[in-house]
């Protein structure tokens, strides 16, 4: 993933604003400023995630696994909820396996079908995990207080609705 660290100027920004007149500087450097804030955060959660022997991808597969009342889910909906296809869930579920923090079990009534369930071993992992992850996650958000995050979320919604205008369908 790369990462741009060096996010260019109002004036640098303004001189594409005139080659370019669809150009909206204000725009351009709060949409820079999201993509890298949102990149050092996946940056430090995945460092945060691998001194517990995690990547993102199998920590998330445990997180929707806990979820669920009976800790058990398939893995076309766990696909889904993390938006892989299902060859990227096998891996992800091959490797959770592996290291007995997830277990696939057959369906009775239908062989080809399996639904995956969290281990205690998982279980206890996302035990040591998340008073880490909750910790960093507070530390990072102490800046901004109650209505401050709220807005956020909000403004976050909007962002998210005019990702539309990405779509090349």
């Amino acid at each position: 993933m790369l990462q741009l660290r060096d996010l260019p100027t109002p004036e640098v920004l303004q001189r594409f604003a005139q080659r370019y007149p669809e150009a909206d500087v204000t725009a351009i450097a709060s949409f820079l400023m999201l993509l890298r804030v949102a990149t050092d955060l996946s940056v430090a959660l995945d460092a945060c995630l691998s001194k517990h022997d995690l990547l993102q991808g199998r920590w998330w597969v445990l997180i929707l696994l806990m979820r669920e009342v009976d800790l058990t889910s398939t893995p076309s909906v766990l696909a889904e909820k993390l938006g892989v296809t299902r060859a990227t869930m096998t891996g992800l579920l091959d490797g959770l396996e592996q290291g007995g923090l997830v277990q696939r079990i057959l369906v009775p009534k239908d062989r080809r079908s399996v639904k995956v369930r969290l281990t205690e071993a998982g279980q206890a992992r996302l035990d040591a995990v998340m008073p880490d992850y909750y910790t960093r996650l507070r530390q990072s958000m102490q800046g901004l207080n109650e209505q401050q995050r709220q807005d956020l979320q909000a403004l976050l919604g909007v962002i998210d609705h005019g990702i539309s205008a990405w779509d090349f369908k």
